[in-house]
């Protein structure tokens, strides 16, 4: 009863907040100026288009400047550098010469620079020297002067930025250095999990999957991560003989030609890992199980869709963490809501460079069912829901068929949601076909306009 009575009164409080303002907080439609050649902090980079996670790699920054400073441990922390092993040093570019006379450089070297010009070019030149095949540099200045960037460009640097710097600009830098670099190109991971059980993420995930398999003509690889409640081979109606934890047991020889025969192929461009059929074995997992899973599966395709279980361990908190997009789907009840918020509270403080997770609230108008208020539940959360969800009998028809909503209700307003969820999450509009050629159209013409 203390438990209903809290969850209550912090609905009550959250929406007397969102009602001191005028309107919802949509951080989604926030705008950003695209980033210039010479990059600074008055020109950040779009946040929505997504930055190309690092490569594994090896980077040395050496600065002295507090700002500079605090924005590289910034950077460092976020889930876009978590492949990288970077060391911060104290001193410019004299330091790294010095350093490097006694030892191999990093892939990478991130160089604070304020002295002349003239004195950076030759400073270069020596540092050149000690460099090995495929060290690249980038060197943070003060002068905004394309003539200085296009110097530096000249003499092999691979890019400049101007301070003041935040950390999204910092790794959007190292992003475009390996921009042309295979070991780059990850697809982008979409994580759905519910705020409770029985709020159907485990249904969206699988659908907007599909959406986007099919609407963008795009590779998707969906994992299911509910190793012993999985639900993925009743929704695709898929009964394979290997499944996600034959790769997890394979974890260390993991690449991708095993991956290809542990993937299921559901249609064209979507395959699954579903979760494993029966309950013969425990799962203890560690904190960073699914973190190979997620690497090979992410350097194959376009978009890996995740249905994270209903649970709270130390492996579900990396994935949200780690992942590109978190959709979070809710009931309209005051449960779903103290969870909801408990999430975004969460993924907020620890995801300080991407936007809030997505909301979905799920099974809209169900008969017979008290609920909570969709524009009271956004308002309370201060976070616009990207669908509300109606409650549509057809869903459970499709699911208990081991379909697709759009192929048992193509024009229903849940499909249509669904498609919005993919339009939304993945940035992309998908190309509407062109219409065919209607003969009985022709007929119906000659009868007006008959040839002579």
């Amino acid at each position: 009863m203390a438990q209903i009575d809290g969850a209550r009164q912090l609905m009550t409080s959250a929406l007397a907040a969102a009602r001191t303002s005028d309107r919802l907080t949509d951080p989604a439609s926030e705008s950003f100026p695209k980033s210039q050649p010479v990059a600074s902090a008055a020109s950040p980079p779009d946040r929505s288009v997504e930055i190309l996670r690092i490569p594994h790699i090896t980077v040395h920054v050496f600065c002295d400047t507090p700002s500079l400073i605090g924005a590289i441990e910034g950077a460092v922390a976020d889930r876009r550098m978590v492949r990288a092993s970077a060391k911060l040093l104290r001193g410019g570019i004299a330091a790294a010469i010095d350093l490097y006379s006694k030892e191999t450089p990093p892939n990478l070297i991130i160089i604070e620079n304020h002295a002349p010009v003239a004195e950076l070019y030759a400073q270069l030149d020596a540092l050149a020297e000690l460099c090995v095949a495929g060290t690249k540099v980038i060197i943070i200045g003060s002068a905004n002067d394309v003539a200085v960037y296009r110097g530096l460009i000249l003499r092999g640097v691979s890019d400049y930025a101007v301070t003041p710097l935040d950390p999204l600009l910092i790794i959007s830098l190292v992003s475009r250095v390996y921009r042309d670099s295979e070991t780059s190109r990850f697809g982008r991971v979409l994580a759905f999990i519910g705020a409770s059980g029985g709020a159907g993420s485990s249904t969206i995930a699988q659908n907007v999957a599909s959406t986007i398999a099919r609407s963008y003509a795009s590779s998707v690889i969906f994992a299911d991560l509910d190793l012993p409640f999985g639900t993925a081979g009743l929704g695709f109606d898929l009964n394979p003989n290997v499944n996600i934890s034959d790769a997890l047991s394979d974890g260390d020889r993991l690449d991708d030609i095993l991956l290809e025969r542990l993937l299921t192929k559901h249609h064209e461009h979507l395959q699954v890992l579903t979760a494993p059929a029966s309950l013969d074995q425990f799962h203890d997992l560690t904190e960073d199980a699914f973190e190979r899973v997620l690497d090979v599966a992410q350097a194959n395709a376009s978009f890996v869709v995740v249905d994270v279980p209903h649970v709270w361990t130390p492996w579900v908190r990396k994935v949200l963490l780690s992942a590109d997009e978190v959709v979070i789907s809710a009931l309209p009840n005051l449960a779903s809501f103290r969870n909801v918020k408990s999430l975004l509270d969460l993924l907020r403080k620890a995801r300080l460079n991407d936007e809030p997770p997505k909301l979905v609230l799920n099974q809209i108008g169900m008969p017979k069912r008290a609920e909570i208020k969709a524009e009271h539940f956004a308002d309370g959360l201060k976070i616009k829901p990207i669908a509300c969800i109606p409650f549509d009998i057809s869903v459970s028809t499709a699911g208990n068929n081991g379909q697709m909503i759009a192929d048992v209700a193509p024009k229903s307003a849940v499909s249509k949601s669904l498609f919005n969820i993919a339009e939304t999450i993945t940035g992309r509009k998908s190309a509407k076909p062109a219409k065919k050629f209607d003969l009985k159209n022709f007929d119906l013409l000659n009868r007006f306009w008959p040839r002579h």
